[in-house]
């Protein structure tokens, strides 16, 4: 049986101009668990990640301390394990005329910032999971969670019986999650606020099908709560 290892990518730059980069926690994450990884003799297997620079730059880190700077692979970019729109999902539930594409997402990293992102962005991805809405979205929830089926299917058959690693984001996996465990929208809603940066989740593929061996686990974080974030 073959595994799919799903890695949510580092913290990323929360409260700046540009979200998709790392934030020098991310860095420290990403590398942590490719030396992790070394130290435990884990097999490679194929590696994809999504387009988003926190993602491919995740796998890189990641791939650099687990295979060294001359063996690292380059892993193969796939937009089907991109996360969801985030900025369309927040704009959709604000009033009409109130933001706009370009109105930053928070304008500091301060802990108040984050509560009041947290609840505005809960609130709108509900929104969205709901379904009522899907006209108004370039990609409803449901054929979200189609696309990340058949990026997570595709490189497995792919892969030809070898292990795939895959970069992605927290909402990738709690689409595939929810799929495995066939559990309502809200469990799935529960599921993506847990994920934790870098973390690993395990699916096992056998006849063509996945079913959950491990979810969140950050083992390679060693336990220090400083190490630990969701955004």
């Amino acid at each position: 049986m073959a595994s799919l290892y799903l890695v949510r990518h580092g913290q990323a730059s929360f409260g700046a101009a540009d979200y998709d980069r790392l934030s020098p926690l991310g860095v420290e994450q990403a590398q942590r668990l490719g030396r992790w990884l070394a130290a435990g003799g884990a097999r490679r297997g194929a590696c994809v990640s999504g387009t988003p620079a926190r993602q491919r730059d995740t796998a890189r880190l990641c791939l650099q301390a687990w295979c060294g700077d001359v063996d690292a692979p380059a892993p193969r970019v796939v937009a089907g394990f991109d996360e969801f729109d985030h900025r369309e999902v927040l704009l959709r539930a604000e009033p009409a005329g109130s933001v706009s594409e370009h109105t930053p997402i928070a304008a500091t990293d301060s802990p108040a910032a984050r509560r009041a992102f947290q609840h505005r962005f809960a609130a709108a991805v509900a929104r969205w999971v709901g379904g009522a809405h899907d006209a108004e979205y370039t990609l409803s929830w449901a054929a979200f969670t189609a696309r990340s089926a058949s990026a997570a299917s595709a490189a497995l058959r792919d892969a030809d019986g070898a292990d795939v690693w895959a970069f992605t984001s927290a909402g990738t996996i709690a689409a595939l999650l929810q799929r495995v465990l066939q559990v309502p929208d809200a469990q799935a809603l529960e599921l993506l606020w847990a994920v934790l940066n870098t973390s690993v989740t395990q699916l096992g593929w056998r006849d063509g099908r996945l079913r959950l061996l491990q979810f969140n686990s950050v083992a390679h974080l060693g336990g220090a709560r400083e190490l630990l974030s969701h955004r």
